[in-house]
């Protein structure tokens, strides 16, 4: 399976051979989705919390006598009747949203949803990703002005590829400071670690974008175990 490599400027330099177990493996749509919505359901932080009528603060006297005011029976102000009283059925940070899925299967989705990117062509293969070093290159990095130029070499980047002012996600063969600080401020655009390729943030980006490294590191990381 070939993919054609594109340079920083958008023109075609030549191809490069993409591995069938990872780039050609038949999509499931529902297992997808169940990969989808547990990673979802997991990054689910549930800290809404209310307070029942046992956490909130007062209440503890009852608010008249039983009998004979001719006023409905109370026995604390904090009932969930009352104004300022105790919540009934609300939230609770307590709630565990996690749903685990087999790693097999999420590897498996991963592969999935890797391939269907090939088939669309919607992956976009170049033959390295670097920005231009400067010689005051370590100062530049602790300076507002040094992350703009940053970001605007990497906008300059994205416009000369195919995407069509689309959403696009980043793989990057390892940790890389300089393209992360480049690329985090552009709108619609994010960037990922070719070890931590996941479901969705493949699915929240229309077009993936890497480097012939990372497709080595992607190698590495998954062929593997496969």
């Amino acid at each position: 399976m070939n993919v054609k490599v594109l340079n920083q400027k958008g023109k075609e330099v030549g191809s490069a051979l993409l591995p069938k177990e990872i780039f050609d493996v038949k999509m499931n749509s529902d297992l997808v989705h169940q990969v989808k919505v547990s990673q979802m359901s997991n990054h689910r932080q549930g800290s809404a919390h209310t307070k029942d009528r046992s956490e909130v603060r007062g209440g503890g006297k009852k608010p008249w006598r039983q009998k004979g005011t001719g006023r409905a029976r109370s026995g604390s102000s904090r009932s969930p009747i009352w104004k300022g009283g105790g919540v009934t059925f609300g939230p609770r940070n307590d709630k565990n949203y996690k749903k685990e899925i087999p790693r097999k299967i999420r590897r498996k989705a991963l592969l999935m949803v890797l391939s269907q990117k090939f088939r669309e062509n919607l992956l976009v293969v170049l033959d390295e990703l670097k920005l231009e070093k400067s010689q005051n290159e370590n100062l530049r990095f602790s300076t507002g002005q040094a992350k703009t130029k940053l970001t605007k070499s990497m906008a300059e980047i994205i416009k000369k590829l195919p995407f069509q002012d689309k959403s696009c996600l980043i793989a990057l063969p390892n940790y890389d400071k300089k393209i992360i600080l480049a690329a985090r401020n552009i709108p619609k655009v994010s960037t990922i670690e070719a070890r931590n390729l996941n479901v969705l943030d493949l699915l929240n980006s229309k077009y993936l974008l890497m480097s012939k490294d990372t497709i080595k590191a992607i190698k590495e990381t998954f062929l593997g175990s496969v």
